[in-house]
C-alpha cells in the first residue's frame, strides 16, 4: 500500500501541488475523491481476474481474450507512455537538486538517475518496494515540517485557517459542470475515477505491485487503502501551499511550481531544508525505480518472451536485468532531453506529465472494458478502437497549436478541453469504435482469430 502511494507520487506532486494550494483553493482534492472511486471499482471487478492463474503482467490477461497482437500493442503503448511521463518526472525532481547544489540540471539528472539505477538493478522489485516505503516516510515528514514552519511564519495555524477561509481558499467542492475548468466536480470525479482505474487497473507500474501481494484480499486492501492515503497526502501538500500563501511568501509574480522550492531555499532552517530536499529527491527516485522495474518486466514478458517463446525463469531474469539497465539509461537520456527542450519555453512539467499519461490511458481502459463486451468483439476491433482513441487524443492535446494553422481554426474548442476529461473521452472513443468495428460485416466471424475468447 505504501509502495503504491510512493510510486504514484512523483516530484511533481511535492513541487507542484503546494503551488496549486498557494494560487487557488482545495478543489484539487476532488480529483483524489475520483481516484478512490476508481480504485474501488478496480478492486471489485479487475483484481479477481489477475489472481486467477499466473500472470506476469497486466497485458497478459488481454492475450487470453484477444490474442498476442493486442497484448503487444498495449504493452508498446504502456512502454511509450511510461517512458515519456517518467522522463518528465525525473527532470522535475532534478530541478530542486540543481538549485540547491549549484549543479546544472543535466548534472543533477545524471547524479540522481545513476544512484537510482544502481539500487534498482541490484535489488529488483523487493528493493524498489522497501525503498519506496522509506522514501514515502521522508517526503511526508518533510511536508509536515514545512507546513509547521510556514504556519508559524503566518502567525500560527489558526491564522492560516482564518486568512484562507476569508479568501475562499478552503473550498473543496466546485459542483459546476465545466469542460474547460480542470477542477469542477463532475469532470474531476469522472476523470479522476477513470484515470485511477486505468493507471491502477491496466498500467503495469501499479499492477506489478498488486500481483506481488500474497492474496486477492491483500491486493484489495493495498489498492483501496492507497486511495485514502493519497487524499490525505494531497491535502497535506495543498495546505503547505496555503500556509506559504498566508505567510505572504508566495508573491503573485512567482510561478506556482517555484513556490515550495523558493520557500525551502529562503525560509526553512538548516536541517529542515535538507529534509525537504531529501523528500523531493525521494519522490523522484521512487518514481524512477518503479518505472525501471515495470518497464523491464513488461518488455521481458510482453514482448521478448512473447516473440521468442522463451519461458524459463532463469533466462528471463537475466534478460529482465539487462532491460532494467537499458531502461534506466533511457530514462536518464529522456530527462536530459526534456531539460534541453523546455529550457526556454516555461512549460509547467506537471502539465506535460499529466497530459502524456491521460492521452493513452483511455485506450488502455477501453481495451479492458471491451474484453467483457461479448465474444463478437475481436482483437482487430480492439486494436482499431485503441488506435482511433490515441490518435484523436493526440489531436486534442495539440489542438490549441494546430488551430493556428490555416483551415484548422475549428480545432480551437478542443484545445480548451480540461485534461481530466481526456481519459473519459479516450475510453469512450476506444469502446465505441471497437464495438462498431466488431459489428462490421463479417466482424464476428473473426472473433476466434483475434484471440482465445
Amino acid at each position: 500500500m505504501l509502495s503504491i502511494v510512493a510510486t504514484e507520487t512523483s516530484a511533481l506532486t511535492v513541487i507542484s501541488v503546494p503551488g496549486i494550494g498557494a494560487r487557488g483553493d482545495l478543489t484539487f482534492l476532488q480529483l483524489a475523491f475520483g481516484y478512490l472511486i476508481g480504485r474501488i471499482g478496480v478492486a471489485a471487478w479487475l483484481l479477481p481476474g489477475y489472481f486467477r492463474g499466473e500472470q506476469e503482467t497486466a497485458y497478459q490477461r488481454l492475450e487470453r481474450r484477444f490474442g498476442p497482437g493486442v497484448r503487444r500493442m498495449l504493452s508498446v503503448i504502456f512502454l511509450a507512455t511510461r517512458f515519456l511521463g517518467d522522463a518528465v518526472r525525473i527532470f522535475a525532481g532534478a530541478i530542486p537538486l540543481a538549485l540547491l547544489t549549484g549543479w546544472s540540471a543535466p548534472t543533477a539528472i545524471l547524479a540522481m538517475g545513476g544512484v537510482t539505477l544502481l539500487y534498482t538493478w541490484f535489488g529488483g522489485l523487493k528493493a524498489v518496494v522497501w525503498a519506496d516505503v522509506l522514501q514515502l516516510a521522508v517526503y511526508v515528514a518533510g511536508g509536515i515540517a514545512t507546513l509547521v514552519i510556514a504556519a508559524e511564519l503566518a502567525g500560527g495555524m489558526g491564522s492560516v485557517v482564518r486568512q484562507a477561509s476569508a479568501a475562499g481558499k478552503l473550498t473543496v467542492l466546485n459542483p459546476t459542470l465545466s469542460f474547460t475548468a480542470p477542477y469542477a466536480l463532475p469532470g474531476a470525479i469522472l476523470g479522476g475515477a477513470l484515470l485511477s482505474a486505468a493507471s491502477h487497473g491496466t498500467d503495469h507500474l501499479i499492477v506489478q505491485r498488486l500481483l506481488a501481494t500474497r492474496s486477492l484480499g491483500d491486493a484489495r486492501w493495498a489498492l483501496v487503502g492507497s486511495g485514502v492515503l493519497v487524499i490525505l497526502q494531497f491535502a497535506l501538500f495543498l495546505l503547505v501551499g496555503t500556509a506559504i500563501w498566508a505567510a505572504r511568501l508566495a508573491p503573485e509574480g512567482m510561478p506556482g511550481d517555484s513556490v515550495l522550492t523558493r520557500f525551502v531555499i529562503d525560509h526553512l532552517p538548516t536541517g529542515f531544508a535538507g529534509l525537504m530536499v531529501a523528500g523531493v529527491l525521494a519522490a523522484a527516485m521512487s518514481t524512477q525505480s518503479s518505472a525501471i522495474s515495470a518497464l523491464a518486466s513488461s518488455m521481458t514478458h510482453d514482448l521478448y518472451a512473447s516473440l521468442t517463446g522463451r519461458s524459463d525463469p532463469a533466462h528471463l531474469l537475466k534478460v529482465g536485468r539487462a532491460f532494467s539497465m537499458a531502461w534506466g539509461l533511457a530514462l536518464i537520456a529522456g530527462a536530459l532531453a526534456f531539460a534541453a527542450g523546455t529550457r526556454d519555453q516555461g512549460t509547467p512539467v506537471v502539465v506535460l506529465a499529466l497530459s502524456i499519461a491521460s492521452v493513452t490511458y483511455g485506450a488502455l481502459l477501453g481495451a479492458y472494458l471491451l474484453a467483457g463486451a461479448g465474444p463478437r468483439v475481436d482483437g482487430r476491433a480492439v486494436m482499431t478502437g485503441a488506435v482511433v482513441a490515441v490518435t484523436t487524443m493526440l489531436v486534442v492535446l495539440f489542438a490549441a497549436r494546430l488551430a493556428r494553422w490555416p483551415g484548422l481554426a475549428w480545432l480551437e474548442p478542443a484545445g480548451r478541453l480540461a485534461w481530466p476529461w481526456y481519459v473519459p473521452l479516450g475510453t469512450a472513443l476506444c469502446v465505441v469504435t471497437g464495438w462498431a468495428a466488431s459489428h462490421r460485416p463479417g466482424g464476428g466471424d473473426r472473433a476466434a482469430q483475434g484471440g482465445r475468447a
